[in-house]
């Protein structure tokens, strides 16, 4: 399956107005080439147990939570924020449910908590940060020592087991062979793509990312349309919340501990620039994957945490510097050159022949 970059196609003015899709990005290749080596890797060196049904679950278990909140944070990071509370909102989420499940209020009102508390919690940062011009970075690390703050005093800093059963029975079956946490993954991408690539917000999204103040001109509600980006981003912790619970039977206040930066580093290793307008949830599917499947190759040939966290670091810069050397020799591509001057349509600009007046 190949993918363009996410952005809608763009018209060529010097062509009549043709419309022109976008070239398949080649890093996206790159990544998943990276992912098979990896598996390769983890099979050549465990292979009676990488390649087993039982591990191929396990990890896509794993994947499934941390997958949900990049998702969100794709949206956030390309309409040109960051969210730094993802993982707060997830421990938040997940204690609130819990409590509710204390009260045996049943499993329904324990799902429409989780994603009632995300929510809440993503509108108030996107409100505060819209409306409020606080910036993205100071209010989404106010939400993070906040929602947190909060998780531990709901939960006394206990953690609290669920012993609802028809909750866990339900999210810890499997349909068709493949685990309903896992189902959840593939719902909530398959939706997120859709929204981004085939709808006006996702178009709007990427435009508001490129250039805000020319999407407000255009006529977009940039400030309602950002508070709603960031809601995203608090419903999918929502989703996540209640997959960590699934998968643990538990919550508690440390569920989601440092989620944020997983979720930022899966995003930047799939090609969406920190900078906004421009990005790819495949590309960062494939980056969930790849941390999914080093931290399994690690803990298979029982390595040391501290390796698993230098090797992350590692890849993460090579992403960026991969990034900036490719937004570079794009920049100077697409740049006209000093003795030919160019108009909009990429034509030489016209000459004045007329006379000075």
């Amino acid at each position: 399956m190949t993918e363009t970059l996410d952005r809608p196609p763009v018209t060529n003015s010097g062509t009549g107005g043709r419309r022109r899709s976008l070239p398949v990005d080649v890093r996206l290749v790159g990544l998943a080439g990276v992912l098979v080596l990896l598996c390769l890797v983890g099979y050549v060196t465990n292979p009676d147990t990488f390649l087993t049904e039982a591990n191929l679950s396990t990890m896509l278990r794993l994947a499934a939570g941390i997958g949900v909140v990049a998702v969100g944070m794709t949206f956030v990071i390309i309409a040109g924020g960051i969210d730094l509370s993802v993982g707060s909102i997830v421990a938040l989420s997940s204690v609130w449910m819990t409590t509710v499940a204390t009260q045996s209020y049943g499993p329904v009102v324990m799902v429409v908590c989780a994603l009632l508390v995300g929510l809440v919690t993503g509108l108030i940062n996107g409100l505060l940060i819209s409306y409020g011009k606080v910036v993205p970075f100071i209010m989404t690390l106010a939400m993070m020592a906040s929602a947190r703050g909060l998780a531990e005093r709901i939960s006394g800093r206990q953690t609290q087991v669920v012993t609802e059963t028809g909750f866990t029975d339900f999210f810890l079956a499997s349909l068709l062979g493949i685990p309903v946490l896992v189902w959840m993954l593939a719902g909530v991408f398959v939706v997120g793509w859709i929204v981004l690539n085939r709808t006006t917000f996702g178009r709007r999204t990427f435009a508001i990312g490129g250039n805000a103040e020319a999407a407000r001109l255009s006529g977009i509600n940039v400030k309602w349309h950002t508070a709603l980006v960031y809601g995203i981003s608090g419903l999918c912790c929502g989703i996540a919340a209640i997959i960590i619970v699934a998968r643990t039977t538990s919550g508690a206040s440390t569920n989601g501990l440092l989620w944020e930066l997983d979720a930022i580093a899966a995003v930047v290793i799939g090609g969406t620039l920190l900078s906004g307008g421009r990005g790819s949830l495949i590309g960062t599917l494939i980056g969930v994957l790849i941390f999914t499947v080093l931290n399994s190759v690690f803990t298979q040939n029982n390595l040391e945490t501290d390796i698993q966290s230098i090797a992350k670091g590692a890849i993460i810069v090579a992403a960026v510097l991969l990034q900036q050397t490719t937004i570079g020799r794009k920049g100077k591509a697409s740049s006209p050159p000093p003795d030919k001057p160019q108009g909009d349509s990429g034509d030489p600009a016209p000459q004045p022949t007329g006379s000075k007046s």
